[in-house]
């Protein structure tokens, strides 16, 4: 799993790539990239729409040519990986805005799930409290009332926000 959004812009390339030793300053020793470690296996790019523009049409190669070549290397390398990317951003707005690579964009949507927000899907709520409980090794019993009130709660931050909150009250209940 790859967080797009936490990539270091300048070692993005040598992240997914790998690097041949000398490549650039500090690159004291070749090293293998994300498409390498994944090789046979699937890569989980998470946040992909937060991905600079140039690395997006760097990727779009690799998905179409399943080869690699690392950073600062002449030779090519033959990929066998997965990917499975997702967003919190609708990516077909940001095409059309020209934020986000149109012909990547279609080429990653080979399989589409859209999962609704929490604020849609509210009769989720409990279950993942109890997944999340389970999760902390927490046992804190909820009220009805207080299920009616988290279901009626808006979740701006998503499952993310539900998660924090039953973090939260697993320390508090200790």
């Amino acid at each position: 799993a790859v967080n797009c959004g936490a990539l270091p812009r300048e070692l993005a390339a040598s992240l997914f790539f790998g690097h041949e030793k000398g490549a650039f300053t500090g690159a004291d020793s070749a090293k293998t990239g994300y498409f390498d470690m994944a090789k046979g296996g699937t890569l989980f790019l998470d946040e992909i729409g937060e991905m600079d523009l140039n690395l997006q049409a760097r990727i779009l190669r690799v998905l179409q040519e399943k080869e690699i070549t690392r950073v600062g290397g002449d030779r090519v390398f033959s990929i066998d990986v997965r990917v499975i990317s997702a967003s919190n951003k609708r990516l077909l707005q940001m095409v059309r805005r020209n934020l986000f690579r149109e012909d990547l964009y279609y080429r990653l949507n080979v399989l589409s799930l859209e999962i609704p927000p929490l604020k849609e899907r509210r009769e989720d709520i409990p279950l993942l409290l109890e997944e999340f409980q389970t999760e902390l090794h927490t046992n804190v019993q909820f009220t009805p009332q207080a299920v009616g009130f988290l279901q009626a709660y808006p979740w701006n931050g998503n499952v993310r926000e539900l998660r924090n909150f039953a973090e939260r009250v697993s320390y508090l209940g200790h």
